[in-house]
């Protein structure tokens, strides 16, 4: 039987003086904060983030921050986004948002939770392994793919999951079982699928620890996913179901008939199987020798076995949660066999190559991009026609305009979408004419990553055709026209 990380030192290493081992990695997590900070504020100015998913998450933060129910106008009229995803402790961040109302706020807590995860993580390597594990366990997974993929792609609530989890498997494997499962039960408040996270916490608990406990916290992960997602959120969504329900059962039919083609369909297609090697390549898979990579299971399960191909790759944020997994993994498969100093920095340096030779791939490289930090005359003519619109309108933007406005307007999607709530359908017959005071339209093709080349929601001839029809059609005058970007107002006697 496999048995926890010991606590027994590395043969021949030597021990760094306890208060400055105990300051490194919180050294590192300022660091880490400084650098995710940038790349993302950063992105922003560029005009690359976006109301989907940017602009959704500070409306919703805004709503909590003003005592109201986070319904969200981008997407969709009226909707609670807690019929979306089951998210609660987003109110957590309404209090800062209060002091200070803008997107920027939401992107530097993001920066600020992802940095926080890799504290617990280079204590626990310090305290088992050394010193230099410590620093080498905290840059593998402060630039590690998977962190640098969520950090620069708008913010998303599983930021808050990530030192969570963290702290959790730090003390699972310090066998401080009830303060591991402490710091995983939140997790359910977090998003509806990461019930099941708690209940590998629970699993490895009654494994390794005590069993009650253990079973207890299994069973209260399982039935609070499933409580949230056949429950809560087709109560607070229009529709009356989970709407993400489908990325299961749409290809086979059916849940059941889904889970029964499982084995077949877990690496089909082939950027699946890419996408769980580079998962744990970063801890020269060594991570898969720790039973603490049982707590990846349910993540990677649900995104193997979904049908949105987003889910599939190495892009958005779907991975931040499997890092600290990955990490924790790989220091407690280390611990447990106590190598020898040469083992040791042979591994420390194979981790290291991993993460040197990744790092061109993802976004922490565009720190080295001279187009980052270059501002181009058509993010000068957006700022400009940005700021001609007054606080407290409404107003219909292009994706990336949206969260430009979001946190001093009433902002939805132009063209409109979703319409009647149906996210994922995009062959609208006809779309609802606009009813917002202003519109704000860029026909320029956005910076494609993480999403594929093109225009979104809607091909650039039909969102140009939407355009006309509201100048002459919908009551729209022209205010401005600068380097593609359309300004418009509704007349007062449309």
């Amino acid at each position: 039987m496999l048995t926890i990380a010991s606590e027994a030192p590395v043969k021949g290493k030597a021990s760094a003086p306890p208060t400055r081992r105990s300051l490194v990695p919180w050294a590192w997590a300022l660091g880490l904060f400084l650098l995710y900070a940038t790349v993302a504020v950063r992105r922003h100015q560029l005009l690359r983030t976006t109301g989907y998913d940017l602009g959704i998450f500070e409306q919703a933060v805004r709503a909590y921050a003003e005592l109201r129910a986070p319904v969200v106008p981008l997407r969709g009229e009226g909707f609670d986004l807690l019929g979306d995803h089951f998210h609660p402790l987003l109110a957590v961040l309404a209090p800062l948002y209060r002091i200070w109302p803008s997107p920027l706020c939401l992107l530097l807590a993001q920066s600020a939770l992802l940095a926080l995860a890799v504290v617990p993580l280079a204590r626990r390597a310090g305290v088992v392994l050394g010193p230099a594990a410590a620093h080498a366990v905290a840059a593998g997974y402060g630039l590690s793919w998977g962190i640098a993929s969520a950090a620069a792609f708008d913010f998303h609530e599983v930021a808050l999951a990530v030192p969570l989890l963290s702290f959790s498997l730090e003390a699972l494997a310090g066998r401080r079982w009830r303060q591991a499962v402490g710091w995983a039960a939140p997790l359910l408040l977090v998003k509806e699928d990461l019930g099941f996270t708690l209940a590998a916490v629970g699993a490895y608990v009654a494994i390794k620890g005590p069993r009650r406990l253990g079973l207890v916290t299994a069973a209260a992960g399982v039935l609070g996913s499933l409580l949230e997602v056949k429950v809560l959120l087709p109560a607070f969504n229009p529709g009356g179901g989970y709407a993400h329900g489908g990325n299961l059962a749409d290809a086979q039919g059916s849940l059941l008939s889904a889970l029964a083609h499982a084995p077949l369909d877990l690496l089909r297609p082939e950027v699946k199987a890419v996408t769980l090697v580079l998962v744990f390549a970063p801890s020269a898979f060594l991570a898969l020798r720790s039973p603490l990579a049982l707590t990846a299971v349910p993540t990677l399960g649900w995104r193997l076995l979904s049908e949105n191909g987003f889910h599939w790759g190495t892009a958005f944020h779907y991975s931040a949660i499997l890092m600290p997994v990955v990490f924790a993994g790989l220091v407690d498969a280390l611990g447990r066999r106590a190598p020898e100093r040469r083992e040791l920095r042979a591994v420390l340096a194979t981790v290291l190559a991993v993460t040197v030779v990744l790092l061109p791939s993802f976004p922490l490289a565009q720190l080295a991009q001279r187009a980052t930090w270059h501002t181009t005359p058509h993010i000068e003519a957006a700022r400009a026609l940005l700021a001609r619109i007054p606080d407290g309108t409404t107003v219909a933007a292009s994706n990336r305009l949206a969260p430009q406005l979001t946190a001093r307007c009433t902002v939805v999607l132009f063209p409109t979408f979703p319409v009647g709530g149906e996210l994922y359908r995009y062959d609208v017959p006809r779309i609802p004419a606009p009813t917002a005071e202003w519109i704000v339209h860029d026909e320029r093709a956005p910076e494609a990553w993480p999403y594929p080349s093109g225009h979104w929601p809607y091909p650039l001839e039909r969102q140009r055709a939407e355009l006309e029809a509201a100048v002459r059609t919908y009551g729209y005058e022209v205010v401005a026209r600068r380097d593609g970007i359309t300004l418009l107002h509704r007349r007062s006697d449309a």
